[in-house]
């Protein structure tokens, strides 16, 4: 079972951390992931970091949004800087066991737990 919390209500160009956290999940064992969803958008992948370390993110996000992993609190963070209005959507933590390659960790249907989202709203 994940734990998203974190989001709020900041202006655009300020700064937002969500947190997810796990109960019956090794995350340093797992793939996990942040996506989100607009009001009246499907649900897309922003950014991953895998068993390994490894990071992957969505164009749209890079160099803004760093994901990190607490192993120690078995926790993960997404860290945004210079959010934008564009940015405003439910943001949803999401788990795989193992290392997902590169063709699986963007889909939605590689991963079999999710928290139950934090509202981020970015105000022009």
């Amino acid at each position: 079972q994940l734990q998203a919390s974190g989001g709020g209500l900041v202006q655009a160009g300020g700064s937002l951390r969500l947190s997810c956290a796990a109960s019956g999940r090794t995350f340093s064992r797992s793939t996990v992931a942040w996506f989100r969803q607009a009001a009246g958008k499907e649900r897309e992948f922003v950014v991953a970091i895998r068993s390994d370390g490894s990071r992957v993110s969505a164009d749209s996000v890079k160099g803004r949004f760093t994901i990190a992993r607490d192993d120690a609190k078995n926790t993960v963070s997404l860290q945004m800087n210079t959010l934008k209005p564009e940015d405003t959507a439910v943001y949803y933590c999401a788990a795989a066991g193992g290392r997902l390659i590169s063709s699986y960790v963007k889909r939605l249907p590689s991963y079999d737990d999710w928290g139950q989202g934090t509202l981020v709203t970015v105000s022009s």
